[in-house]
C-alpha cells in the first residue's frame, strides 16, 4: 500500500482507506459480523486509515471501529461531530465539542482521537474564530491530536484551508465532481492541507454495477434522499441525476484497461489528483474491499483516460453540478 502525509496531521497513511458510513447501516441493514469482517479484511488489505462519524447508526460504527483498535496497531481513525443538533451556528461550542467528544472517546475506546472532523456544518461556522479557538483547546487538552473539516462546498474547504491548524478537508472528489480541482486541491497543497477524498464512487453509480433498473431498500440513502429531503443531496450520487450517472458510466467503460472494473478506474482516477492524501470509499464485504485496495496497483491513468473523464463532465455533468458545490 502507497503512503501518503495526511496533512498536518503529520502522519502517513494508506492512501486507500475505508469509509465506515455504511457499518452504522445507513446504507441498508448490515450485522456486526458483516461490518467487522469489513473493517478485518481492510486491515489485512493494507488500509491504514478508516473514517467513521459520531452519528453513522447513532454511534455504532465508532463502536465497531472500536473493537478493532483493541486489537490492531498502526491505524489512523478520524471521526467527525457535529450532526447530532440542530444545524445552527450557535450549537457549536466548546461545551459541546467536549460532550461529543466523550462520547466518541468512549464509542472508539481511546483518550485521544487521532483526527477530529467538523461534520459538514452550517457555512458561518467556517468564518468564527471562536470554534476554532475551541478547537484548539480540545488539542490542547489531550482530547484530540488533530482536527480538520469535512465540507460540501468548495468555498467552504477555501475557508478551512486557510486557518492555521486545520489539518485535513474532507470533500467529495469523484469522476463525477470535478470543481475541487480547480482551486481547492492547489490551495492544500501550498497550504500543507491533507484532501480526504470522500464519496469517491458516487454512492456505488461509479461501481458501473447499477442501471436502469436498480433499487434500493427503504433505509438506504439512495432511496429516501435522492432530492435532499434528509441532508444535501450532493451526498447521495454526488448530486448527479440518477439516469444521467448511468450515461456518464456507459461513456467511460470503453477506456477501463483491460481486467479493471469501473471501480477500479474510478478509484485511480482520484489517486492520480495532485494533493489527495486519501481516498475513503466505503465496503459492505470483503471482496469489495479487496476491489478498492487493488486500484492503488493500476498503473496511472494515461493522458487519453484522463481526457475522457473531464470530457465526460464537461458534456453530461458539469451543466448539472458544477456550480452548486
Amino acid at each position: 500500500m502507497e503512503t501518503r502525509r495526511l496533512g498536518r496531521t503529520g502522519r502517513d497513511v494508506g492512501v486507500v482507506g475505508l469509509g465506515a458510513w455504511q457499518l452504522g447501516a445507513d446504507w441498508g441493514a448490515v450485522d456486526e459480523s458483516d461490518a467487522l469482517g469489513v473493517l478485518h479484511a481492510a486491515i489485512e488489505g493494507g488500509v491504514t486509515f478508516i473514517d467513521t462519524a459520531d452519528v453513522y447508526g447513532d454511534g455504532r460504527s465508532e463502536r465497531l471501529v472500536g473493537q478493532v483498535l483493541k486489537t490492531h496497531d498502526g491505524l489512523t481513525v478520524a471521526t467527525k461531530m457535529g450532526r447530532r443538533v440542530e444545524q445552527v451556528p450557535e450549537n457549536y461550542n466548546l461545551d459541546n465539542f467536549r460532550a461529543w467528544n466523550d462520547r466518541s472517546r468512549q464509542n472508539l475506546g481511546v483518550d485521544t482521537i487521532d483526527l477530529v472532523q467538523l461534520h459538514c456544518p452550517p457555512t458561518p461556522v467556517y468564518s468564527n474564530d471562536e470554534v476554532f479557538d475551541a478547537l484548539d483547546s480540545m488539542v490542547d487538552e489531550g482530547r484530540i491530536a488533530a482536527y480538520g473539516v469535512s465540507v460540501e462546498t468548495s468555498a467552504e474547504a477555501l475557508t478551512a484551508i486557510a486557518r492555521p491548524n486545520v489539518a485535513s478537508v474532507q470533500i467529495i472528489l469523484n469522476a463525477f465532481r470535478l470543481k475541487p480541482l480547480d482551486e481547492v486541491l492547489p490551495a492544500a497543497q501550498a497550504a500543507g492541507v491533507g484532501i480526504i477524498a470522500r464519496v469517491p464512487l458516487a454512492s456505488g453509480l461509479l461501481s458501473g454495477k447499477y442501471d436502469e433498473h436498480t433499487t434500493f431498500s427503504a433505509d438506504d440513502h439512495r432511496t429516501y434522499n435522492r432530492h435532499g429531503e434528509a441532508f444535501d443531496v450532493g451526498e447521495t450520487f454526488s448530486g448527479v441525476d440518477f439516469a444521467t450517472g448511468l450515461a456518464a458510466v456507459r461513456r467511460l467503460m470503453p477506456w477501463l484497461p483491460a481486467g479493471t472494473t469501473m471501480a477500479q478506474f474510478a478509484l485511480r482516477w482520484i489517486l492520480d489528483q495532485p494533493g489527495v492524501s486519501v481516498v475513503i470509499p466505503g465496503a459492505r464485504n470483503p471482496e469489495q474491499v479487496a476491489g478498492n485496495v487493488s486500484a492503488v496497483a493500476i498503473p496511472p491513468l494515461t493522458d487519453d483516460q484522463l481526457t475522457a473523464v473531464r470530457d465526460t463532465y464537461d458534456e453530461l455533468i458539469r451543466p448539472q453540478i458544477h456550480d452548486r458545490w
